[in-house]
């Protein structure tokens, strides 16, 4: 229950003993530590410097304990500190509302969505774009309207997980904090896989440049200026990175730069050098400042589709269901591997609460929430339809889009060597982060502390980057990664959980009628054959 005194003085400030301030001894007295009695007596000394109704001497901000740092997150978007709101609801008006949601939701994904249309068909991509842009943005909405349908309990500053929590108990709570890890590990794989190629071919390219050679890749491609090669008919999947150099330089020289810059064998193993420590940082604040990153890199990237669909122009064939040399069929039994890669990139349902929770005025919520989605469905639309279109077949197919369109440019292509620069960047400022978040959920859920010392912080950290290094190594398809981690964490907060809780709350109410049910049953339904086809094409 609530204490009485804070309800009838609100002059005086709650005071909280931080559960790591607690000394717990083995008979069943609780004593607080020194420092959490100094804190008690300080604010006991401010509140009896004056009468209560006198709010001039209220212990100041900085003597009571600091709030956590409230970061919100989408997996393969970015990671950013929200200032919290102290009177309620924050001041940031619609549009800033508007493009925090898009900023936080675009990201990794952007690239694999060429690749996503091509797995379905270039029609059928188009339209499950859109359906699923729809159904996300319902289920969005439901998790939204979640916490106004619990009665008689203050649910201002909770989030989704702690409305799961209210519903299904320490079952709602603990397969939450699953499926939200299962989100960012993810995220954190797939972004190691991509920083070890960004980080490779962005070395290779200063190699070369350096040494003024001239490489070309045994690999099928177009000729002219406008470069576009086709690295997995080379043989080797996932591309490899052999090469044949012409050049007066020597060529051991080159052999062993081979050897020792090798995109899966070695460039993984770098970046522990420099991410494993940033991981284990206290408090990852410094990095929230480059979030600025994530936007430039979306808009160079749609900058980048459009001159590359400029130069290279429209190559499509229309193909019902037939497929031939260079063209896909525009419908194919593959598409799950679309939905999948959706899942993830419409996936901002673990933080929306709190992102709409800073906007002046609450009644534009859905509006503005519905903005945003649109707005993230057509960056999604165009970079897909024009990466597509402008794949020149023939000479080469269709089939050649890769899970990461980048890797379709040559390494001396110069607009994608900024790109991949530009995103080699912003992804190592963001993994910090969302380690940090990985930490604070799974370390304070076990040890009711986000730092309980130095060596349970290092195994965790060691164990994340040991998986990110493995795929890098073993399995660098991000498609494929991104498709599996986002049908999972999908099921549950995109599908079951909105829909479950919803049906819940109207039948506590006596107001669930037949077709509500029939519908979020359906929702559920799709969700879990989502998560299911990805095991089996």
């Amino acid at each position: 229950g609530f204490s009485f005194s804070f309800f009838f003085f609100p002059s005086f400030r709650p005071f909280h003993v931080e559960p790591t301030n607690i000394v717990s001894v083995n008979d069943d007295m609780q004593r607080v530590t020194d420092e959490a009695s100094a804190m008690n007596k300080r604010i006991h000394y401010y509140s009896r410097l004056t009468s209560p109704a006198d709010r001039a001497l209220i212990a100041p901000d900085h003597v009571l304990p600091a709030p956590d740092e409230i970061y919100v997150y989408s997996p393969l978007g970015t990671a950013f500190k929200v200032d919290s709101c102290t009177d309620g609801y924050g001041k940031n008006s619609s549009i800033v509302t508007i493009f925090m949601i898009w900023n936080t939701m675009m990201g990794t994904s952007i690239l694999s969505i060429p690749w996503g249309i091509k797995q379905a068909g270039f029609t059928s991509g188009i339209i499950l774009i859109l359906l699923m842009g729809i159904l996300t943005l319902y289920c969005c909405y439901r998790v939204v309207k979640s916490r106004k349908m619990i009665p008689l309990i203050d649910t201002s500053n909770w989030e989704f997980p702690d409305v799961c929590k209210y519903y299904f108990g320490s079952f709602g709570q603990w397969s939450s904090l699953l499926f939200s890890m299962v989100s960012l590990v993810g995220a954190m794989v797939v972004y190691w896989v991509l920083m070890s190629n960004f980080l490779f071919n962005t070395g290779r390219f200063i190699y070369n440049f350096v040494h003024d050679i001239n490489v070309t890749d045994i690999v099928p491609g177009t000729n002219g200026s406008n470069k576009v090669i086709c690295p997995s008919a080379a043989g080797g999947h996932p591309p490899q990175n052999r090469s044949v150099m012409f050049s007066s330089g020597n060529n051991t020289g080159f052999e062993l730069f081979e050897e020792w810059w090798n995109k899966s064998q070695t460039v993984p193993f770098y970046l522990i050098a420099v991410l494993l420590p940033l991981l284990n940082l206290k408090s990852p604040s410094f990095f929230a400042k480059f979030n600025v990153l994530g936007t430039v890199s979306v808009v160079y990237l749609v900058f980048l589709v459009t001159v590359k669909a400029a130069h290279l122009g429209i190559h499509l064939e229309y193909n019902w269901f037939t497929e031939n040399d260079f063209f896909v069929p525009e419908f194919r039994i593959l598409f799950p591997q679309l939905t999948g890669v959706l899942t993830l990139a419409f996936f901002i349902h673990n933080c929306v609460i709190t992102l709409l929770q800073n906007n002046r005025n609450q009644e534009n919520n859905v509006r503005d929430l519905s903005i945003a989605y649109f707005l993230v469905g057509l960056t999604y639309l165009y970079v897909g339809v024009m990466i597509f279109a402008s794949f020149p077949s023939p000479p080469l197919s269709k089939e050649c889009i890769e899970q990461n369109f980048l890797d379709n440019f040559p390494s001396d292509d110069i607009m994608s060597f900024v790109a991949r620069i530009f995103l080699l960047f912003q992804m190592m400022t963001v993994y910090p982060l969302l380690g940090y978040l990985a930490r604070v959920q799974l370390l304070r859920q076990f040890f009711g502390n986000a730092y309980p010392s130095v060596f349970h912080v290092l195994i965790l950290n060691i164990a994340i980057v040991g998986a990110g290094v493995a795929m890098a190594r073993f399995y660098p398809n991000i498609g494929g990664i991104i498709r599996y981690s986002g049908a999972t964490c999908g099921l549950a907060f995109v599908f079951v959980y909105p829909s479950l809780i919803y049906m819940i709350s109207l039948h506590r109410a006596g107001q669930l009628t037949w077709p509500t049910l029939i519908i979020h049953i359906f929702i559920i339904l799709l969700g879990l054959a989502n998560l299911i086809a990805q095991f089996l094409l």
